[in-house]
């Protein structure tokens, strides 16, 4: 135990990640890393609850993904990085906790029926995606987490999580997990190439791995002001996604001078793009150069989750130890 406090997350391993990971999560993860002891792990289980019958993009995912957490500064000396599957501790405390789980209390998660909408094209009349929840809160009591960085969409993911510890603890007389806390992140707007949240499920994603003539093409795709038809016309930044990657890319001073000129028809969204493109570049070019220093060395990146989730496994093996004898599943 290091005596700091623990904090978890993860992600699924569904395709390569892109730019909304990156701002979204990852750049956190780098700098909580420094503050508190911390388990990232891929989320090979969760990845089959939306897409039990498309395997075959997991392995390929689980390589790109820790390729991706490496280049852009995860570190496993640092933090516990693992594959949930390698953690078989994982799939028992999710059937344990099932036991005492309410099938209510899964039906009213809010995302469950927005999934269902978002994903309407795929079969997600199973148990694994009914119960995707309860498994996301055993990845968490497991590992004791006190925190779990979350945007507030996620809260009720979260709370779930913290109702069904005090459930666990009522019922058991026994007080084994910690109620975990989250951790409120203030994520930067990413949109897709569409205008919409950037998804690889809506196909507007730009990914961390694209390369400068993808990411050119994919910018330029962009849209931007749809009220601005004309170069002549003012436009409105705020409703333009060009500009949300202004804010991620270029300085303080070039966001400003594009806001102004854009207002004023001083700028032309080509122009406004081509800018927003090169700083863009710039930006990702030394995070994918690292990120090519591991290709070809997929079996020295499974080493390090190998490593990482040994280490996650101690933790995960003592946690076990208590909740099979308050559930009364020890016969010696």
């Amino acid at each position: 135990m290091t005596g700091k406090k623990r904090i978890l997350s993860g992600n699924r391993p569904t395709g390569k990640l892109h730019w909304g990971h990156y701002f979204g999560a990852l750049t956190n993860w780098v700098r909580l890393q420094d503050e508190y002891d911390c388990f990232y792990f891929v989320a090979d289980l969760h990845a089959l609850t939306t897409g039990y019958e498309h395997t075959d993009v997991i392995a390929p995912s689980v390589a790109d993904m820790l390729k991706d957490w490496l280049a852009v500064g995860l570190d496993p000396k640092k933090s516990v990085i693992f594959i949930q599957s390698w953690v078989p501790e994982h799939s028992e405390l999710h059937l344990l906790l099932s036991m005492i789980t309410p099938l209510g209390w899964l039906e009213r998660v809010p995302s469950f029926k927005d999934m269902q909408q978002q994903l309407a094209d795929r079969d997600l009349n199973m148990y694994g995606f009914l119960g995707y929840p309860l498994l996301q809160a055993a990845d968490i009591v497991m590992y004791l987490a006190d925190f779990v960085p979350v945007g507030e969409d996620q809260l009720s993911h979260l709370e779930f999580a913290r109702e069904l510890v005090r459930r666990f603890h009522f019922i058991t007389k026994r007080e084994v997990f910690v109620e975990p806390q989250p951790m409120l992140t203030e994520a930067a707007r990413v949109p897709g190439i569409d205008g919409r949240k950037m998804s690889k499920s809506f196909g507007n994603a730009i990914f961390i791995a694209d390369d400068d003539e993808t990411i050119r093409q994919k910018m330029m795709q962009t849209i931007t002001d749809p009220a601005r038809k004309r170069r002549q016309d003012p436009g409105n930044p705020d409703v333009c996604n060009i500009f949300a990657y202004h804010k991620l890319f270029s300085s303080k001073e070039q966001v400003a001078w594009v806001d102004r000129e854009c207002r004023h028809a001083g700028i032309g969204c080509v122009e406004c793009k081509k800018i927003c493109i090169e700083n863009a570049l710039a930006f990702w070019r030394p995070i994918r150069e690292k990120r090519a220093q591991w290709d070809g060395r997929e079996k020295e990146l499974l080493a390090i989750a190998r490593e990482g989730s040994q280490r996650a496994r101690e933790v995960a093996v003592k946690t076990m130890t208590s909740v099979r004898e308050i559930m009364g599943l020890v016969y010696e």
